[in-house]
């Protein structure tokens, strides 16, 4: 297989029934202790099960991956009918997948997902008819721009048995997207003619000032806005076209507690554009409610004026 992508194990020190077990258990962990419903956690902490729900609304990439010796050697077994002849080894897997009678064999991989190359999460499916969106996100010919967007809630650490060693947050997600960059800008609506590519540039450079972001790992209240943003709503794509074509640059990307935040989480998004001639700033800002799973638009992008 493809090292890569996959992680194999050569000890043997570990079994397939004990992995299997960890495997059973973070799945119904993971829900139970994001969601603060009571349960045993002993990597959370003593306050885990007892305090607030944490959620994720991640942007990067899962990548399966093979924890255990055993599980190589059943898959290079299932790959060797002819039916991948021709194939590479990630088309491969992706066609062994696919198979209905080879879904026994998805519930063996690690899926990790990482952001900017990172190790962050290992996700499992909150419920487990979900699994199919998993290997969905198997691709047969990957890209560097292809991105896979995590909604769901963050629950342990893994125990090292359950991924070779891997010791990151579970997240057990509700909601599954997968697409590429150039998909996701294609698909935005653009009103004049001739202004694709422009709106195409402005938006490739306003995602991947979000993805790029320091620590951006899609857990904490800015980061999920931003994230949202990012995939629901095409207005600061629009925007951002928009000020470069005026000869205005992106000089800055903030976030704040919304000064309307009581009961609930806001946040304010604030994208700064700064005039290449005068220097001159022009700011714009929108509203993200973030108190729970999924994030919503509380107000429209409009200009932003500093307190004085």
């Amino acid at each position: 297989m493809d090292q890569t992508e996959v992680r194999q194990s050569t000890s043997g020190a570990t079994s397939d029934a004990e992995a299997i077990r960890a495997m059973n258990a973070a799945m119904e962990t993971a829900p139970e202790q994001a969601h603060g419903e009571p349960g045993s956690c002993p990597t959370c902490g003593a306050n885990a099960a007892s305090g607030p729900p944490s959620f994720v609304y991640a942007l990067g990439r899962i990548e399966p991956r093979i924890p255990r010796l055993s599980v190589e050697k059943e898959f290079a077994q299932a790959m060797s009918n002819g039916e991948v002849a021709g194939q590479t080894d990630r088309h491969g897997m992706q066609t062994v997948l696919s198979m209905p009678e080879n879904r026994y064999l998805a519930r063996q991989l690690c899926w990790v997902f990482t952001i900017e190359g990172m190790e962050t999460y290992l996700i499992v499916p909150h419920d487990p008819g979900d699994l199919q969106r998993l290997i969905e996100t198997v691709r047969p010919a990957p890209s560097p721009t292809d991105l896979d967007v995590v909604i769901g809630a963050r629950g342990p650490l893994a125990p090292p048995e359950m991924c070779n060693g891997l010791t990151v947050p579970i997240v057990a997600f509700d909601q599954l997207y997968s697409f590429d960059r150039d998909s996701l800008l294609k698909a935005i609506p653009s009103a004049e003619k001739g202004s694709r590519e422009k709106l195409a540039a402005a938006g490739a450079e306003v995602i991947d000032r979000i993805m790029l972001m320091a620590d951006n790992a899609g857990a904490t209240d800015d980061h999920r806005a931003l994230n949202y943003l990012a995939v629901r709503y095409p207005a600061i794509y629009h925007t951002a076209a928009e000020m470069y074509a005026r000869n205005a640059s992106l000089s800055a990307l903030e976030t704040r507690p919304s000064a309307l935040s009581s009961t609930r989480k806001i946040v304010d998004v604030i994208f700064s554009y700064t005039d290449r001639t005068t220097a001159v700033a022009e700011k714009q800002f929108c509203r993200v409610d973030v108190t729970e799973e999924f994030p919503f638009l509380v107000t429209k992008l409009s200009p932003y004026y500093d307190r004085i």
